[in-house]
């Protein structure tokens, strides 16, 4: 009788997070403390060989060095090795944010003032503009945007990709 009918247990009231939210927590933990935030963790490669490309920023806003990045490299690998979380072979790459993701009303407010490259199809396809003003929080959030003297209000929600763009 035992071992006729397959039993599987689940419990329904326990939360169930993915192995990347769990990761994303352990890194910005160790990066708050240093005193930097996670602007994008990547993952690549193989099941053999994971790739994690971390972009960081400092806190006081000054730019990220190299040796910043060697800093916070050895801090994470260090906890990375001990979480779990991670398979024994991996390579990790921690570096300055460059051309930067803007994916909050709170990030976009940090670059009022600078250029980015703007995707929304319903507001002119793809674009670069000035960032003038954000108005409201994340749910109805609505930048003000410049470009060639002409201003225009793009709702964040109708933005599907927005990343700082770099003029001389």
């Amino acid at each position: 009788m035992w071992g006729r009918f397959p039993t599987f247990f689940y419990s329904w009231g326990l939360p169930r997070h993915s192995v990347n939210e769990t990761l994303e927590v352990v890194i910005n933990a160790e990066l708050a403390g240093a005193g930097f935030d996670l602007v994008e963790l990547r993952t690549a490669g193989s099941k053999m060989q994971r790739l994690f490309e971390i972009r960081i920023e400092r806190r006081d806003g000054v730019g990220v060095t190299v040796d910043d990045c060697a800093r916070m490299s050895r801090l994470l690998e260090a906890r990375l090795d001990k979480s779990g979380l991670v398979p024994e072979h991996y390579v990790l790459q921690v570096s300055s944010p460059g051309d930067r993701p803007l994916r909050s009303a709170v990030e976009w407010r940090r670059f009022v003032g600078r250029w980015v490259s703007v995707l929304a199809p319903e507001h002119g396809g793809r674009f670069e503009a000035r960032v003038v003003a954000v108005v409201g929080d994340d749910a109805v959030a609505v930048v003000t945007l410049e470009q060639d003297g002409r201003r225009r209000d793009v709702p964040l929600a109708k933005v599907k990709e927005a990343r700082l763009a770099f003029r001389i």
